[in-house]
């Protein structure tokens, strides 16, 4: 499969071939929805605690006496149908939200994923990407030179100025490949990735 690059200034090369097998699957919607499921729950965190009945502060005491009053009967105020009772199936820090996913079928969904950008014109190519300043100003200029907004920057080695100049820049994150991750594939409206770093990539999933 052929790649075409773009900013063919500094390239030495109009194109790059990649493998068919890793960039040209067929989409398999229930695989990327079981990459993305398994990913986002692997990311969360147990950062929540319900109370139950026996951790309320309420009195065990039976609040009337069982017959004469008319009303149903009840054993104690922190009865999970009173206001202010103890929860059911309370949560607790301790709650696993992990779901297991092996190696093959999560490269698989990657991979399925980059196929679909490259289908849709969404994952772009360049030889080269690199800024000689700092400055958040001119890494804007050269995005914007390439025609690109909102755009996640794939490299296989970031240096310290093109950290520098991307991290004030809340619409353009730049990653090394070893960092990628399905979600932000899917979340970015362009993927730009070097030559280096797709071949790097391409090392990864297969």
């Amino acid at each position: 499969m052929e790649l075409k690059l773009i900013g063919k200034k500094d390239q030495k090369t109009d194109s790059i071939i990649v493998s068919d097998e890793l960039f040209n699957r067929d989409y398999n919607e229930a695989l990327v929805h079981q990459v993305i499921t398994s990913y986002l729950s692997n990311a969360r965190g147990a950062t929540r605690a319900q109370k139950g009945r026996s951790d309320v502060a309420k009195s065990t005491r039976k609040p009337w006496r069982q017959k004469g009053t008319g009303r149903a009967r009840v054993g104690m105020a922190s009865s999970p149908i009173w206001r202010g009772g103890g929860k059911v199936f309370p949560s607790s820090p301790d709650e696993n939200f992990r779901k297991k996913l092996n190696k093959k079928m999560y490269r698989a969904g990657v991979s399925v994923i980059v196929s679909q950008l490259i289908r849709d014109n969404r994952l772009l190519v360049t030889d080269t990407f690199n800024i000689d300043t700092h400055k958040t100003k001119a890494l804007s200029e050269k995005l914007e030179a390439l025609g690109l907004d909102e755009v996640m920057v794939i490299t296989h080695e970031i240096d310290d100025n093109l950290y520098l100049s991307s991290r004030n820049i809340p619409r353009i994150a730049v990653v090394e490949v070893k960092n990628v991750d399905p979600v932000s594939l899917l979340r970015f409206e362009k993927i730009l990735i070097t030559t280096e770093g797709l071949k790097k990539f391409e090392e990864l999933l297969s």
